[in-house]
């Protein structure tokens, strides 16, 4: 029963993956539409909310089959899917999914790896630009117009994410509300955690291509 429900639920994962990565973009474009076009005129707000909360309720519904699927309890499958649950109540923070993705790649030792190796790679880089854009646009919905902020436009603000997500931190520009500061340490934990997949990744990668080498040259000598 057990390993069927398992099968289930990953078959569920696997069908949802692009539909969930399409409205993951399209809940970042309506956040940022809310975000960038605030005391506007028109139809934009409206639009912007309409994107919102149509994906977020894909997101409900997807954890909801999720948890049906995998025959656990609430609690449990909280405890067990605590990212997901993370996601739920903060979805800009859907790439991190991309954790689920490298412990996968960890997890399979016995089959050849490469083209996961790759998809990590390229997974986290994506979700590297959409987390850093995300950030960029929390931060400055909280800074701007604050007393004594140094990010006063939006280009402030996708410059001082790509100083924090590199972890380089020039400190020209930083947020001073206390939530943007919440913010900023969040987008710094998640752009280690980003960056350590990437590298572990392309460490693996880079000793699987090696160790094939080595393997196919010893019959030669």
């Amino acid at each position: 029963m057990h390993d069927t429900a398992h099968s289930r639920l990953q078959r569920w994962e696997d069908r949802t993956e692009l539909p969930l990565l399409a409205a993951s973009l399209l809940f970042l474009a309506g956040y940022a539409v809310l975000v960038l076009a605030d005391g506007t005129q028109g139809p934009w707000r409206d639009v912007g909310l309409l994107a919102v909360a149509v994906t977020w309720a894909c997101f409900v519904l997807d954890y909801a089959v999720r948890l049906r699927l995998s025959r656990l309890r609430p609690l449990r499958f909280v405890r067990r899917h605590w990212l997901d649950t993370v996601v739920l109540v903060l979805p800009l923070l859907r790439p991190l999914r991309v954790v689920k993705v490298y412990a996968a790649v960890r997890r399979r030792h016995d089959q050849p790896r490469l083209s996961l190796h790759a998809r990590v790679i390229t997974y986290a880089g994506l979700s590297a630009a959409l987390l850093g854009f995300a950030g960029a646009l929390a931060v400055y919905q909280q800074e701007r117009g604050a007393a004594g902020a140094s990010i006063r436009t939006f280009g402030d603000a996708v410059w001082w994410a790509c100083a924090t997500l590199t972890t380089v931190g020039y400190g020209d520009v930083a947020p001073v509300t206390p939530l943007g500061r919440v913010i900023a340490a969040a987008l710094m934990a998640c752009g280690l955690a980003l960056l350590g997949a990437v590298t572990g990744s392309f460490a693996s990668w880079l000793l699987d291509v090696f160790g094939r080498e080595g393997d196919d040259e010893a019959p030669g000598r």
